[in-house]
């Protein structure tokens, strides 16, 4: 697909979409494509390649799964602004995955605009504009963790049109369900890799940014899971000369360092045995899951401010979880052991020694 380039890996050739009708598929011609991300402004350049994007991780977890197929919901939100919500259901190897992006926007107050992380809203009538990717992927296996990525871009605008604000946002994150330390290593060093192509502080920067975000804090400070990469309200001119257009560079790059940072352990993990015990701890930890993103999460609440289509904005939720009684666990038990993964770790320096024995 020419018009998605990456630093980190060029993408595969798209795949012929079944006849079913399952899936509006992308009609625009590639070289169309190319000259529209090259060559309009920024607001529908980044549209533009958000659709790519949602294409490309589309074909993504279809290969990985082997089997299951998205079914696509295209969507208007009142006030302005379209989805296009695709979600693959009971696959062979995905219990659930949706690849959602919106386009669009409309008026809210701008004391949500200031909550959003604006510094510059009007205290008089604003208007948003959204467009993004977001991610989140529930495996059948208990060995296989859950994934979560998020692109985004915001602009505010005044009632005459003018922008006042505009910023890009994201990240990825992983949520073990089983304690693979070499997991977390492959995944944060990925990440690592990518931020270095673009700041020499991105990666400690918005690792520790992610450590301190996906965190239950009604649940005395544990981490949702071993934590990756999350940044907002970025913009060009405070970024030390990157500018808009190599901010614009990186969140290509996180987009598609998905399936270099969560492909390989989708293969090594999906086919290794697993029981009960093991399918009830990942019950636990999506239900964990559920906790951050009604409670604490930005996006959710968000989508619920600006009545965004429920269905889209409770994506993240898994089919089944769990909830138990004040639960604990024997010390070296594979259950104790995920917990003590849970916390704030350097994963992209190695393997840390207390996990040596849990090498997979």
């Amino acid at each position: 697909m020419p018009g998605l380039q990456s630093n980190t890996d060029s993408p595969e050739p798209p795949r012929a979409y079944p006849a079913a009708g399952t899936r509006l598929a992308l009609r625009s011609t590639p070289g169309r494509l190319q000259e529209a991300v090259e060559s309009a402004p920024l607001r529908a350049r980044v549209s533009q390649w958000m659709q790519l994007l949602q294409e490309t991780l589309t074909d993504f977890f279809e290969d990985k799964d082997g089997g299951g197929r998205f079914a696509e919901d295209a969507w208007l939100r009142p006030g302005g602004g379209a989805g296009l919500s695709r979600v693959l259901i009971d696959g062979e190897t995905f219990e659930k995955v949706g690849v959602n992006r919106y386009t669009g926007g409309g008026p809210i107050p701008a004391e949500l605009a200031t909550r959003l992380g604006s510094t510059r809203a009007s205290t008089g009538p604003v208007r948003f504009f959204a467009t993004g990717v977001s991610v989140v992927c529930h495996p059948v296996s208990p060995l296989v963790p859950i994934v979560h990525m998020n692109v985004r871009y915001f602009e505010l605008e005044n009632e005459k049109g003018e922008r006042l604000d505009h910023w890009f946002g994201g990240g990825l994150d992983l949520t073990p369900t089983y304690p693979f330390p070499d997991d977390a290593v492959h995944f944060h060093r990925t990440l690592r890799r990518v931020c270095l192509k673009h700041h020499p502080e991105y990666y400690s920067r918005f690792k520790k940014w992610c450590d301190e975000y996906f965190v239950n804090h009604h649940r005395g400070g544990e981490m949702r899971g071993v934590g990756g990469i999350f940044f907002d309200n970025l913009r060009g001119e405070d970024e030390g000369g990157l500018g808009q257009e190599g901010l614009f560079s990186f969140v290509r790059d996180v987009g598609l360092s998905l399936r270099t940072a969560y492909g390989p352990i989708v293969e090594r993990r999906r086919s290794l045995p697993w029981g009960d015990r093991e399918k009830t701890l990942q019950m636990v930890r999506r239900g964990r899951y559920v906790e951050f993103n009604l409670v604490h999460d930005r996006g959710t609440r968000f989508g619920l401010q600006t009545n965004a289509r429920i269905e889209s904005v409770l994506m993240s939720m898994p089919p089944m979880a769990r909830w138990g009684y004040n639960l604990s666990y024997d010390v070296g038990t594979f259950e104790s052991r995920l917990e003590a993964m849970l916390q704030p770790r350097n994963w992209a320096a190695g393997l840390p020694a207390e996990f040596a024995e849990d090498r997979g």
